[in-house]
């Protein structure tokens, strides 16, 4: 009984002490999570004195400021120009014309403002005169241009000439206020990859000499601008280039032009502007076409003397009814007229017949037809492959000039041919959406 009482008392104690240190540890970690709130707020308040002390300071600039794009960059800047195409204002009397919907009604005012602005760059002076490469879309249309020099001096230009095709253009202005000019270096001694610059007035001139840096996206960037014109090969870069950039240059780190950019390229190509993807005229093809420009005030290209469609555009059924085409022959150019004294004429080509071949370059549509023609010279010879009453033909043709002055892809040949593919022709009509002038 004694034992049994034993027991009893020191679990007692037992637990007493032992809900006394669960108490006692309690209040212990409650004062101590107190007092560690208490000290994280002394430490987080704003210190209280004086803020007049300062003390940051600017250090040294560690960065080289003339590094090779910077010397590139300076190197070129003083012969890149702004372009201001001026054109007559209109003025009119119908709500019709104040909204642009058309010309009926209105008349010149004869004062000229800016109709657009763009980009160039000067790369020659001989005597008096100083020259300028730019865009033939900057300067389209316009009845006056402006020039505003690196040194913020505007200054007349005239056009020496324009060609559509290649869309350059070549100005000329005194060469009182020249100090630099611009070299071309060799299109094509250059690789994806490398850095370059492209230099110009994006937005207009605001924004003049606003330079941009990335690489070239592809050496040789086959395109074809419009629907029906001639493909053309380009320099693709990522380099930025916006409205305003047409005509300025894209150079290399050496400071020299190995392209001219063209923002209407790059629009044309892909319906909209895409990021990171800008196209530039080669140097190499921009000197070809600016050294025939002064010389003759124009490019001569050769001439078939035809009008012509796709073939894609005309029905299977035609093609094997009227064109008498055998079923192997999907791909080519129709004749549809033929110029009296033209190239083809005089080698016996007739309506109906379906070109297929220039030499050794097929030809599968109105595009490859112009790319392939070109090649050629005017009075040179080519044997031309040609389709009729199902059988091949082959016949060498001397080429004659092209009726174009300018360019034997003109604005309304392009939005003629702009639909092709999407509507079946019928090659028994007199169409007036024939491809002429070449």
């Amino acid at each position: 009984m004694m034992q049994e009482k034993n027991n009893k008392f020191w679990l007692k104690v037992a637990t007493v002490g032992l809900i006394a240190g669960l108490i006692g540890g309690g209040i212990v970690l409650g004062a101590g999570n107190l007092i560690s709130g208490i000290r994280d707020r002394i430490a987080l308040r704003a210190p209280a004195g004086s803020n007049k002390a300062g003390g940051t300071s600017v250090s040294s600039n560690k960065a080289n400021l003339n590094n090779e794009s910077t010397k590139a960059y300076k190197s070129v800047k003083d012969s890149v120009v702004s372009v201001i195409n001026q054109q007559k204002s209109q003025t009119g009397n119908n709500i019709y014309s104040i909204f642009g919907g058309g010309n009926y009604g209105n008349s010149n005012s004869g004062k000229l403002q800016t109709a657009s602005e763009g980009s160039g760059v000067i790369y020659k002076k001989n005597g008096g005169s100083a020259y300028i490469v730019t865009n033939n879309h900057v300067v389209s249309g316009s009845n006056a241009l402006k020039v505003i020099l690196s040194n913020g001096k505007e200054v007349s230009a005239s056009i020496v000439g324009t060609d559509s095709t290649t869309d350059l253009a070549v100005l000329k202005i005194s060469s009182t206020n020249v100090s630099s000019v611009a070299s071309f270096g060799n299109s094509n001694d250059i690789a994806a990859g490398q850095d370059v610059l492209a230099i110009g007035s994006p937005m207009g001139s605001e924004y003049a000499n606003t330079v941009t840096k990335g690489i070239i996206s592809a050496k040789k960037r086959t395109i074809t601008a419009k629907s029906g014109a001639a493909a053309t090969s380009v320099i693709q870069t990522d380099a930025a280039i916006n409205s305003g950039n047409s005509g300025g240059p894209l150079i290399n780190m050496a400071g020299q032009v190995i392209g001219i950019n063209s923002m209407k390229l790059a629009s044309d190509t892909n319906g909209s502007n895409v990021e990171g993807m800008g196209f530039s005229i080669p140097s190499n093809e921009v000197v070809r076409v600016i050294n025939q420009l002064v010389k003759n005030g124009k490019i001569t290209r050769p001439s078939l003397g035809i009008g012509s469609i796709d073939l894609s555009s005309v029905s299977k059924d035609q093609q094997s009814s009227i064109l008498k085409l055998p079923s192997s022959v999907s791909k080519g150019v129709v004749v549809m007229t033929v110029t009296d004294g033209g190239a083809a004429k005089n080698a016996g080509l007739k309506k109906y017949d379906v070109i297929t071949k220039i030499g050794n370059k097929s030809v599968s549509d109105v595009s490859s037809l112009r790319t392939a023609l070109y090649k050629y010279k005017v009075g040179e010879s080519a044997n031309v492959t040609y389709y009729r009453n199902g059988k091949a033909h082959t016949v060498k043709m001397k080429l004659t000039e092209s009726s174009s002055s300018n360019s034997s892809s003109n604005d309304s040949d392009s939005d003629q041919q702009s639909n092709q593919g999407q509507s079946q022709q019928s090659p028994d009509d007199d169409q007036d959406d024939t491809n002429d002038g070449f």
